[in-house]
């Protein structure tokens, strides 16, 4: 999801559902990742994650909806993040 997103803005789940199919074993040998964005809103997506293993048979499964936000105190040109005093140092006591 993460990196489908324009810069300054970030996401969260808004659910996760995880489905495992087969076991996964030091004999499985080597397992592939595959995610994909099914559909991408301004404030929603719909995203899913599939685990194979060498053969391509399917080891889980899993869908999450994503809620999309901008990220407040970023700097659109850099990947700096700017914080308030509160939020750099939260057990600060501020006058």
């Amino acid at each position: 999801m993460q990196s489908t997103l324009p810069q300054g803005m970030g996401y969260t789940s808004l659910d996760l559902t995880v489905k495992f199919l087969r076991p996964i074993t030091a004999d499985t040998g080597r397992v592939r990742a595959v995610g994909t964005v099914l559909n991408g809103g301004r404030r929603t997506a719909l995203t899913q994650a599939e685990l194979l293993d060498e053969k391509d048979r399917l080891l889980a499964h899993a869908t999450s909806s994503c809620l999309l936000f901008p990220v407040p105190g970023r700097d659109p040109g850099t990947a700096e993040i700017r914080l308030s005093p509160a939020q750099a140092d939260p057990y600060r006591q501020l006058p």
